[in-house]
């Protein structure tokens, strides 16, 4: 199936991040995963970068990075795909975190670039809105040539 709006692979980034049980481990079967989904690929992946836990007071370190994919699934569908994924990692969003919703989480999966493609939707904004506010996002990004190195 291809994409609906434009008919083609999309370039896409996703960020991960885990800060309970075995972090690479769960990394690294998201990675998997996310390439398990349907009509995409995983191209490359970031180095793991360990990050103090934003917003939690008292959290466990992150550890997080960046996996460049192409898809040819739209924003929804892949957002659809990475929350089962959530899920399947042990993820709840129900539970009430600490400070502005941010809790401790077996696994966190972020779009953050979608080709060239803006949505602002209530549950759905790319680019991420605060990717650019974040070491632990801009520097894997950065890694992988998305951004300059000294941004």
């Amino acid at each position: 199936m291809k994409n609906e709006e434009t008919e083609e692979w999309i370039l896409a980034y996703i960020g991960l991040g885990s800060n309970l049980g075995n972090r690479e481990a769960t990394l690294e079967s998201a990675v998997r995963a996310i390439g398990s989904c349907p009509n995409t690929e995983v191209l490359r992946t970031s180095n793991w970068y360990e990050n103090p836990a934003v917003g939690i007071e008292g959290g466990n370190d992150f550890l997080n990075g960046v996996v460049e994919i192409q898809t040819e699934l739209s924003p929804r569908e892949l957002l659809s795909q990475l929350l089962q994924i959530e899920i399947d990692h042990g993820r709840d969003r129900t539970a009430k975190g600490d400070t502005e919703g941010y809790q401790n989480r077996t696994l966190d999966l972020d779009i953050l670039i979608y080709g060239d493609q803006s949505v602002d939707e209530d549950d759905l904004k790319i680019p991420h809105p605060r990717m650019w506010e974040r070491e632990f996002v801009r520097v894997p990004l950065a890694e992988l040539g998305v951004i300059p190195q000294d941004f």
